[in-house]
């Protein structure tokens, strides 16, 4: 059988990808990029990998889509002998974990003078690579089969919406986010383990709603195809979904507000293309690429220079009423606490 280079990153993103990655002839030099798949890697590959490969026509970037941050760990761990992929992106509590593994090489503004560019908050110690977008988790639903908006998380677990809800569950930090979320403490927690009680306690009422922890290809998808009535995602493919739903989908406010998240982009310890990734990081921190993927998908930016259009601005977690209801979050306290949190999960949510 023959196979074309869609049915091959197709099987790549669902396998450990022991086998060397086939590299197109065209240009001196391809860049191995893993990252996350569906509308990310659509918009991704468009509106920073397109221009840049035509501002460097000797380098190519082969993006290789993942179903999630922990399956793309656990590739790169299957190939720290010998890497395969040279940049990263995942979130933040992955990566202080693949940092700890000495899977990722540390990288400055040495290295990528555009981190010198980044808001503050992008670049957290303890983590080998800066951050390359910001988002926040938030609540879809379809208006055709939701008649009352859903308020609060804590409301999902109204009656009404008997099965009616979909969302990724943990390890995902969708889930995670919703325990703190629903933990009833304000501004910034203080507890750590006070705050997961407490929204493991509010999230054993959200479970009999659920009908999938598991939604394929993701929650947004199982709400425009009327298999669910209420998702929960994060906003960016919220915001991207929802402009191409036809008003099948929206998005709501909830009075508990949002928590931030950070993804982050990361060079691999022993990269094969060091040079070559270092400069596709250098593009993507910069505020041309930032701004382009900002305005195409309503991620918030990380650079502090990228000059977003109001409207798209609006649409994302900068926007200032999303702001100034953002939990404090600090994701390299709960990277420490992660596995605990999963083994509570299946003992507490899922054995129900």
């Amino acid at each position: 059988m023959r196979m074309n280079r869609r049915t091959f990153v197709a099987l790549a993103a669902t396998s450990t990808l022991a086998a060397p990655f086939v590299r197109p002839s065209w240009a001196a030099t391809t860049v191995t990029l893993a990252g996350y798949g569906g509308v990310f890697r659509d918009n991704y590959q468009e509106s920073v990998i397109d221009p840049f490969q035509t501002a460097n026509p000797d380098i190519a970037v082969e993006y290789y889509q993942m179903n999630n941050s922990a399956q793309n760990l656990g590739t790169l761990r299957g190939q720290q002998a010998a890497p395969q992929i040279d940049l990263s992106i995942l979130d933040v509590t992955v990566a202080k974990i693949g940092t700890d593994e000495q899977i990722f090489a540390p990288v400055t503004a040495s290295d990528v003078p555009a981190i010198a560019d980044l808001y503050p908050q992008a670049v957290v110690k303890g983590v080998a690579g800066p951050g390359v977008t910001f988002d926040s988790v938030e609540i879809i639903y379809s208006p055709e089969r939701i008649a009352n908006a859903p308020v609060s998380w804590a409301g999902l677990a109204d009656p009404a919406y008997a099965r009616q809800v979909a969302f990724a569950g943990v390890p995902g930090l969708e889930a995670i986010a919703m325990l703190f979320l629903m933990s009833g403490q304000k501004g910034g927690i203080t507890d750590y383990k006070a705050a997961v009680d407490a929204g493991f306690t509010a999230m054993q009422k959200i479970a009999p709603n659920v009908l999938s922890w598991d939604p394929r290809p993701d929650a947004a998808g199982f709400v425009l195809s009327g298999a669910a009535g209420i998702g929960v995602t994060w906003n960016a493919r919220g915001q991207s979904y929802l402009d191409q739903s036809g008003g099948k989908l929206k998005i709501a406010d909830a009075s508990e507000g949002t928590a931030l998240q950070l993804n982050t982009i990361n060079l691999v310890k022993g990269a094969p293309n060091r040079e070559a990734a270092l400069k596709f990081m250098q593009y993507a921190l910069g505020a041309e690429a930032q701004k382009a993927f900002t305005e195409a998908m309503f991620y918030a930016p990380v650079n502090a220079k990228a000059d977003i259009s109001p409207a798209a601005l609006a649409r994302t977690v900068a926007a200032p009423e999303r702001m100034s209801r953002v939990l404090n979050v600090d994701w390299i306290t709960v990277a420490g606490i992660r596995e605990g949190i999963i083994q509570d999960w299946r003992r507490r949510i899922l054995a129900q």
